[in-house]
């Protein structure tokens, strides 16, 4: 019988049978950071991207308002980078002391934060192009679609899809 018969419609499999709780969080925790891997990379290439920008001789002409915006997406990247990396320190650290669960609880929050760092900081480049391209204004409401979008795809769709369906 495969897994997929183990999954109620709509959801995962809150427990599979023929798991362990240690062998649902090696499950969960693999999961988890290879998802992290994935978002490492995009955070990785936002912060070249960002160490880029500060050595070209356009960055020199920039105003005070989009060397701010500049600085705090920088550390934003920075801070999202480290968030998301906890998960690994995590299992490095506590590796082999029974913990895995403990571990996987922990490295599920840090995720959760991370992408809050993350998805500030992507908006935050959005704002500082759009406002180099295009302009304060148009950059404030560009910045604000954008933001919808992550906040709607990346924390509001997945809460909703949470609860039961009626």
């Amino acid at each position: 019988m495969g897994l997929m018969s183990h999954i109620a419609p709509g959801g995962d499999p809150p427990s599979l049978s023929w798991e362990t709780p240690a062998e649902r969080a090696d499950r969960n925790l693999l999961e988890l950071l290879q998802e992290l891997r994935v978002v490492q990379t995009g955070v990785q290439i936002v912060f070249a991207f960002l160490l880029g920008v500060a050595f070209t001789n356009r960055f020199l002409h920039l105003d005070h308002f989009e060397r701010g915006t500049y600085v705090v997406t920088l550390l934003l990247t920075v801070v999202s980078s480290a968030v998301l990396a906890t998960p690994v320190a995590l299992h490095r650290g506590l590796f082999h002391r029974g913990a895995k669960i403990r571990i996987v609880a922990l490295s599920a929050r840090f995720a959760e934060v991370g992408l809050v760092f993350l998805a500030l900081a992507l908006n935050g480049v959005v704002l500082l192009l759009m406002d180099v391209v295009l302009g304060l204004t148009a950059a404030v409401a560009i910045t604000a679609a954008t933001l919808t979008l992550f906040t709607g795809l990346w924390f509001v769709l997945p809460r909703t899809l949470r609860r039961p369906a009626p």
